[in-house]
């Protein structure tokens, strides 16, 4: 044997097919897979999302529907014992006034001081409970949200301005509760 006829240890042999355990790519390891299998598992991992969402839902809906149920209730209980704090602030009101009846042989001039401690009462539970009058004086703008006019009469002041009130009026947070009934100065 010659030497020219041994073929140099130092090149590499070309290899055509690449190497089958280095995929670069998992998916397609997967997909190689049975198609069946990885559908099921699919189906399962959906299933599980699933049941999970209706879980959280069902959990939602209760949640809901107990706060609905409590917002009910609350506001039925404030309708029920709205006029519980202004009725507690008339008994006193009440009790005067039958103290007064009680009395047989009760003088005008008590009946009167009497009357005037109880309007001081009344007055004075009104205000607790933001019932204020509305009682303009004389001369005092007309003004229709709060005043309503009886009559207009010539008078010797300014046009549309309050000339009498015959009944006061009274408002309650800022609401007319009842207009003051009044006679407003006619234009000259």
């Amino acid at each position: 044997m010659s030497d020219s006829q041994s073929t140099p240890p130092s090149e590499p042999t070309a290899n055509p097919e690449p190497a089958m355990d280095a995929n670069p790519h998992p998916e397609q390891a997967l997909q190689q897979e049975d198609p069946l299998s990885v559908a099921q598992a699919e189906v399962a991992k959906l299933t599980a999302v699933n049941a999970e969402l209706a879980d959280q839902f069902l959990r939602a809906k209760a949640e809901a529907e107990n706060a609905r149920r409590r917002a009910e209730e609350e506001v039925s209980k404030a309708r029920k014992f709205a006029v519980e704090s202004f009725a507690e602030s008339l008994l006193p009101v009440a009790d005067s006034l039958t103290a007064g009846l009680a009395i047989a042989d009760a003088t005008a001039e008590q009946l009167r001081e009497g009357s005037e401690a109880t309007l001081r009462q009344l007055k004075s539970a009104l205000e607790r409970h933001k019932v204020l009058e509305i009682n303009p004086d004389a001369g005092a703008k007309f003004d229709p949200h709060q005043h309503q006019a009886i009559s207009v009469v010539p008078a010797e002041q300014e046009p549309n301005t309050v000339v009498t009130v015959l009944q006061k009026g009274y408002l309650i947070a800022d609401r007319v509760l009842r207009p003051a009934l009044v006679t407003v100065s006619a234009p000259k």
